[in-house]
């Protein structure tokens, strides 16, 4: 008698192979709920999402904090040991109109000199080095 033949008005049985068990998976930090990924930045919230965060050995990587202003650099050596370091960021406001340039002001009591003047200057200094050499040259005769 075959295995699967049933006599009539009898329920029909299958056999469905047991469905092996897939391997558990460890977690990914980056598929936590703690970070995000999105346009190339890695979001995390808090230092903590950082810290955890894993890269692999010998890998830089720049965590944007969601929650503060903060940009953690997160980097591992040859051995996966990992470093942080934190970085505070500010946003500068410009408008396309009201840019500002840096400007050279003279306030009072700055003075400038010529060309002349410090080329007048430079020979004065000159002739006085020439003549400190020149003295210290006689005093080494003198012995």
């Amino acid at each position: 008698m075959a295995y699967n033949n049933y006599p009539i008005g009898y329920p029909q049985m299958q056999y469905y192979p047991q469905q092996y068990q897939q391997p558990i998976q460890m977690a990914n930090p980056s598929n936590t709920t703690n970070s995000t990924q999105n346009n190339g930045l890695i979001w995390v919230i808090g230092e903590s999402a950082a810290k955890s965060y894993y890269i692999p050995p010998n890998s830089t990587i720049a965590l944007w904090d969601s929650e503060n202003p903060i940009v953690y650099l997160k980097t591992t050596d040859a051995s996966g040991m990992p470093s942080m370091k934190t970085l505070d960021y500010t946003i500068r406001e410009y408008s396309n109109a009201t840019q500002q340039v840096p400007q050279v002001v003279a306030t009072q009591g700055e003075e400038y000199i010529t060309r002349d003047e410090f080329a007048d200057f430079e020979s004065r200094i000159m002739k006085q080095i020439e003549k400190v050499t020149r003295d210290n040259g006689k005093k080494g005769d003198t012995k």
